[in-house]
């Protein structure tokens, strides 16, 4: 048997011995975060805590309009606002069951990016979802007039004293119902430092039909009424008995306000 000569041992136990070396440096734990998360797939605990505008989150408020009725179930719309701007819109309720499932998660979602794209409630309708659309829009002015509302009577408070207390301060006058051919009409409004903020129908022509029309130009006739501060505003087409007793009744609200 050939004896190993001495320098190749020398070699080869060196070679080992730098292998062993090599072989414990990679199994470091690595200390980078950022190498962790490529890893793990875990989010550092220090990012997960600091999200982004948090501060402006902290300053939002967040206001729920009145549920809308329609001829497959109540729409109720919430918004959230920061810095006077709509943030975030979502329907709290929508209709539900059968094929109002699939209607609901079509429609909804794109209603509310259209609510906060526009800042009103002046979106269109989502193609086959008419009702559920008609509701969301109602909804969502009833919840944009409580926003309005609320910043009226807050600016109201900050001009101080000097203005008067009653001014800054809403109430709520209800007008007389009006008898149409097609049933009752009884609008509320709320006043603050002399202007409308919001128009609400307390009563409107419901069954058949009428629930369509009422769910239709009802909404519209609130935003003009907000808008122009009168009774002077223009009929809804196709919907003229329910138009004319809501300016009527508009207008008895008006005179107790101004009275």
């Amino acid at each position: 048997m050939r004896k190993s000569h001495p320098v190749r041992r020398a070699v080869l136990a060196g070679a080992a011995t730098v292998s062993g070396i090599v072989l414990l440096l990679s199994l470091k734990p690595a200390s980078d975060p950022g190498s962790a998360q490529a890893v793990g797939g875990q989010v550092p605990p220090a990012a997960a805590q600091s999200p982004q505008g948090g501060a402006q989150a902290a300053g939002s408020s967040t206001v729920t309009g009145d549920a809308a009725q329609t001829q497959y179930g109540a729409v109720q719309v919430r918004l959230t606002v920061s810095g006077g701007k709509i943030t975030q819109a979502e329907a709290v309720q929508a209709p539900k069951g059968g094929r109002s499932d699939q209607i609901t998660q079509t429609a909804v979602p794109r209603l509310n990016q259209a609510a906060v794209a526009a800042q009103s409630a002046d979106i269109d309708a989502v193609s086959g979802a008419t009702y559920t659309s008609a509701g969301y829009k109602q909804s969502l002015q009833s919840a944009l007039d409580k926003v309005k509302a609320a910043a009226g009577s807050g600016s109201g408070a900050q001009q101080g004293s000097g203005s008067g207390a009653g001014s800054a301060q809403a109430r709520t006058v209800t007008g007389s119902a009006v008898q149409t051919e097609y049933g009752p009409v009884q609008v509320r409004i709320t006043v603050s430092g002399g202007k409308v903020t919001q128009a609400e129908a307390v009563q409107a022509p419901k069954g058949g039909r009428s629930d369509q029309i009422t769910q239709t130009a009802v909404p519209r006739l609130n935003q003009a009424a907000v808008a122009a501060g009168s009774a002077d505003i223009d009929a809804v087409s196709g919907a003229t008995y329910t138009s004319a007793g809501y300016k009527q009744s508009l207008q008895s609200a008006l005179d107790q306000a101004g009275g």
